[in-house]
């Protein structure tokens, strides 16, 4: 019997042993059902019990032959049955199987997901109360901003991967369904307490209203959620690509002992784990496409969406899982330069304080657009000095040097402090602390 949390590596998932052998239970139960309910004799569904089995390189001969998937396993578990199997898939049609334990492929390889994310934010909330008070510069429209720590971006993706993992349980419960109902949906060979039953054991929830086939908005919506944890991903791993750029090197992911990072150039240590996140994380996206596209079936059901749910299920589940493995590496062995930090904060020459400037000028009287001037008028003398690379006077020294800046040594003193931007952070981080995986 398929144990009901049983929990293959996500690629066996995948594989036709472990299909056949949901296959197989959900044809065992059936009978089992039939045999409560009196269709069948009870000593036969106790030899189907004992007696189902396949192998998978006989179905393949078989459908060679037949065409047809469903019609080659249930003619290979006949030749281990005998006589019994005739109330094999008794009442059923061939969705009734293939949706159903399509739908618990689905909810094995979604429990795989969300430890993986679990794991994850697990990293990203350690680390960001170990780098909690690390100083750093934010940055919008990739421009210096303003001072922040890079707790706080570990902190953004501890709630990334908190989101992804409530998306990932809620998903859960949408594709955790099943449905043996029949040729159109009505029961009319099958009592619905085998549906009951079957779903029961599997730990699904029978369908309200199948009409043959599980309706594909579940399935497009598990391709969607996967998509947009991927894309989660996906931002987590290009902000550390952005850290590492020579430019800025404020972080970098790990770099084993022996790695080699050109082969033109020796120098080299690049994000190449981080870049492998990101391409991975476009081919998942676009599978969410194909998804949307499978919803839209013909009257009660076609099989235009089998076909293309066997490539995009099996890719975004492995394909996913992959690189949250590698995000996973990445974040719990990324290298970070405190002191590379630090310097690029003060690399614009207290410019990052502007706001704070405006603001006590403001509180001392002034009017906000003859503030906003005098913060303006300065601040661009520095930026023209940063840019070409001269020396010059910080933005503090022009202020001071400014006649309509009335601002005192001591007020600009407290002004250019980076930790007073970060005065009420704490609330940030109490959050935080009650974020579990």
């Amino acid at each position: 019997m398929i144990p009901r949390y049983s929990r293959p590596e996500m690629a066996a998932i995948w594989e036709l042993e472990n299909k056949f052998e949901i296959w197989k239970e959900i044809e065992v139960l059936a009978c089992e059902a039939q045999a409560e309910l009196g269709v069948i004799p009870c000593e036969d569904a106790v030899a189907i019990r004992e007696r189902a089995a396949f192998e998978v390189e006989r179905i393949d001969e078989i459908e060679r032959t037949t065409n047809h998937d469903v019609i080659a396993f249930l003619t290979n578990m006949a030749e281990h049955i005998g006589e019994p199997s005739k109330w094999v898939h008794y009442g059923m049609t061939s969705s009734d199987l293939g949706d159903t334990a399509l739908c618990y492929q689905m909810t094995q390889a979604i429990d795989i997901l969300i430890d993986d994310v679990r794991r994850i934010g697990a990293i990203c909330k350690r680390r960001a109360f170990e780098t909690r008070e690390m100083l750093c510069v934010g940055r919008t429209h990739g421009i210096h901003a303003e001072p922040m720590t890079m707790g706080m971006k570990f902190g953004r993706w501890t709630w990334a991967m908190k989101r992804a993992e409530q998306r990932l349980v809620r998903t859960r419960e949408m594709v955790a369904v099943g449905a043996i109902s029949g040729a159109v949906g009505s029961y009319s060979n099958i009592d619905p307490f085998v549906e009951t039953y079957v779903c029961e054991k599997l730990g699904l929830t029978p369908d309200p209203l199948s009409t043959q086939v599980i309706a594909r908005d579940r399935h497009a919506q598990f391709l969607a959620v996967l998509a947009t944890v991927a894309a989660s991903a996906e931002e987590i791993a290009t902000e550390v690509r952005a850290l590492q750029k020579s430019d800025t090197l404020e972080a970098e992911e790990p770099f084993a002992k022996g790695q080699k990072g050109s082969s033109a150039m020796p120098h080299k240590r690049n994000p190449i784990t981080a870049e492998r996140v990101c391409g991975l994380a476009r081919v998942i996206k676009a599978n969410a496409q194909v998804g949307f596209d499978n919803v839209a079936l013909w009257h009660e059901r076609d099989i235009s969406h089998s076909s293309a749910e066997r490539v995009v299920l099996a890719d975004s589940t492995i394909g996913l899982d992959y690189l949250l493995g590698k995000l996973e590496w990445i974040l719990d062995g990324m290298v970070l330069y405190p002191k590379r930090m630090l310097a690029n904060l003060e690399s614009t020459r207290g410019l990052i304080y502007s706001s704070r400037v405006l603001l006590a000028l403001v509180d001392g009287g002034m009017l906000r657009e003859d503030a906003y001037a005098i913060v303006q008028r300065n601040a661009m003398k520095v930026w023209d000095d940063v840019q070409n690379a001269r020396a010059g006077a910080s933005y503090r020294e022009n202020l001071e040097a400014d006649p309509e800046c009335p601002l005192t040594a001591v007020q600009l003193e407290a002004i250019f402090d980076p930790w007073a931007f970060l005065a009420r952070v704490g609330t940030v981080f109490d959050r935080l602390e009650r974020c579990e995986f």
